[in-house]
């Protein structure tokens, strides 16, 4: 029971890493704030956290929308009296209309940088005055190994945002770190979720073949670290950054 009695709200909680990870917190003590765009995927979320036993509140949520994020941490506060974790998980790769600076349109770019970037920044906007008023607590971003290689297929808008996720929550470490807060980011590789499904099989078979750990990771492998920077097992770790990769950013060619 990592988790007892803290209140985490998460971000793209209605699928993928942020649906494992509402899961694993829920089993692990933890009440849930769920946010989602998407409200049937972010219900359905909620309703197998109270399959398992766990407690949990649905918030829908644009995290690009600043009133959208006030409200829903509102609404958490509302539900359960407080926050401990924000697990800033949300994000959108647009293969089909995010390419390199050149070939960008100005509305993807500035899409990408409200939910991949807007969004954590006004989920602690409006998060760390609970967290300060709970006497501190963690924060938790998903970047991504893009942020820290370049790529000849390039998603530049998307690389960018998980960039600048790594400075934000430094200085968010820095800033904060008297308050009790804690600030780190995760950079997840290849994940078995939506997202990825899309690229098909054969392009999923030869990316897992360039892992050295021979597959893509699965939700649960991120959500089992970010527990751990949640929990008060990381309790002096802050302003980190840990690669979840299987070693793709290491492994030549």
């Amino acid at each position: 029971m990592r988790l007892k009695d803290k209140v985490c709200l998460i971000t793209g909680a209605g699928s993928g890493m942020g649906r494992a990870s509402a899961l694993l917190f829920a089993r692990e003590g933890a009440r849930i704030v769920a946010l989602d765009v998407d409200e049937q995927s972010g219900r359905e979320t909620v309703a197998q956290v109270e399959r398992q036993g766990g407690q949990a509140a649905f918030s829908r949520c644009d995290v690009g929308v600043e009133s959208d994020v006030a409200r829903s941490v509102e609404a958490g506060v509302s539900a359960f009296g407080g926050l401990d974790v924000l697990f800033n998980n949300a994000g959108v790769l647009w293969r089909d209309r995010d390419f390199e600076v050149t070939r960008t349109l100005e509305t993807t770019w500035d899409r990408v940088m409200a939910i991949n970037l807007k969004g954590p920044v006004w989920v602690c906007k409006y998060g760390i005055p609970e967290l300060i008023k709970r006497g501190g607590g963690s924060i938790v971003t998903t970047s991504s190994v893009s942020a820290l290689r370049g790529y000849k297929r390039a998603q530049d808008a998307y690389t960018s945002a998980k960039g600048a996720l790594i400075s934000l929550t430094r200085s968010l470490a820095v800033v904060y770190g008297d308050r009790g807060i804690r600030a780190n980011v995760i950079h997840p590789g290849m994940v078995d979720t939506p997202m990825q499904r899309e690229l098909g099989e054969e392009a999923r078979t030869a990316i897992a073949r360039a892992v050295p750990l021979g597959r893509m990771a699965q939700p649960e492998d991120i959500a089992r670290v970010a527990l751990f920077l949640a929990s008060d097992e990381s309790s002096y770790i802050t302003g980190a950054e840990i690669v979840v990769d299987g070693g793709l950013t290491i492994a030549a060619g």
